[in-house]
């Protein structure tokens, strides 16, 4: 009797339209969406008109046949389906950036990852004195310009210069390193190498201070040397962080643009040409629906490079 009397007078309120405490929390709700939605609007019209709309367009030009000349007249535009992917894979010169952008990530990821986690290794337990000041000295490179890079490392590559010098002292003649086909990749890998690894030497630092103290002691108690628990114990728990390392040195090496566009221009005879340096040149040319189409193709290389990555890491773990 008590209970129904006390629910009387709210539902005859209801009744008389004023507002119910549930009406209340759903209109309060909604001021807090809006207001947060307008809050987030700069950003959201700014990353649809300088994101996703670009996005979008790219990928409707790679299905066209667009150029140059039909900027001002984009009516006469022809929707020609996968010709341009086609046309991609029947371009002498696109195969081979393929075939050099695959030699540099092959190549380059590996050298990395072995020179950054060795860095990493010996900041977090090998170096006692200066530690700050080393890791400070190894990610340098990373916020280092391009062009002063490039500037520094010409004079490295020059026939005379400091690599050549120091062969010679062991009577080992050195090549023109950036203009022999067969020696311009590798030299840009290790200027890669060089200026990349600190990003994941950090990384990998992190991930090493992640693990307890405990388990190297316990597995040194068992009587294990240094190798044998870096590699059981160690290795194995810096699985999550290797994976992170692999997908974004993965993303940054297939997109490799920088140093040839600095130091070779794609030369010589193509042997530096990356699928970006492809993609650049034939927007420069005018091509927009072949550039479009070949950096799609560098797109899907990304993700299916990254998805392996994620199966093959699960698969251990």
């Amino acid at each position: 009797m008590t209970t129904a009397t006390s629910l009387k007078p709210a539902r005859e309120m209801s009744s008389t339209g004023q507002p119910t405490q549930r009406s209340r929390r759903g209109s309060g709700r909604l001021r807090r969406t809006v207001v947060a939605w307008a809050f987030c609007s700069p950003f959201v019209l700014l990353f649809a008109t300088f994101g996703i709309w670009p996005v979008f367009s790219s990928l409707s030009m790679s299905v066209t046949d667009i150029t140059s000349r039909d900027v001002q007249t984009p009516f006469s535009v022809n929707f020609v389906g996968l010709e341009n992917y086609t046309a991609l894979f029947d371009d002498p010169t696109f195969v081979r950036a393929a075939l050099n952008t695959l030699y540099f990530v092959a190549v380059g990821i590996p050298l990395t990852m072995v020179l950054s986690l060795a860095v990493a290794v010996a900041l977090n337990s090998g170096i006692q004195r200066a530690k700050g000041f080393f890791r400070v000295a190894y990610f340098a490179p990373v916020v280092t310009s391009i062009v002063a890079v490039a500037v520094v490392w010409r004079y490295l590559y020059k026939p005379d210069g400091m690599i050549n010098s120091v062969l010679s002292v062991v009577g080992i003649s050195g090549p023109d390193w950036l203009n022999d086909p067969h020696w311009s990749m590798p030299a840009l890998i290790v200027m890669a190498v060089w200026r990349h690894f600190g990003i994941p030497m950090v990384i990998f630092l992190a991930g090493l201070q992640s693990i307890p103290p405990e388990l190297h002691e316990a597995a040194v108690v068992d009587g294990a040397s240094r190798w044998r628990a870096f590699r059981s114990v160690t290795l194995p728990l810096l699985r999550p962080t290797t994976l992170v390392v692999a997908i974004l040195l993965s993303i940054s090496y297939l997109q490799f643009f920088e140093e040839p566009f600095v130091m070779t221009s794609g030369g010589p005879l193509d042997s530096t040409t990356s699928i970006s340096y492809y993609a650049y040149q034939q927007f420069g040319f005018g091509n927009y629906g072949l550039a479009s189409a070949a950096s799609y193709v560098l797109v899907t290389a990304i993700a299916l490079l990254s998805l392996l990555q994620f199966r093959i890491f699960r698969a251990r773990a």
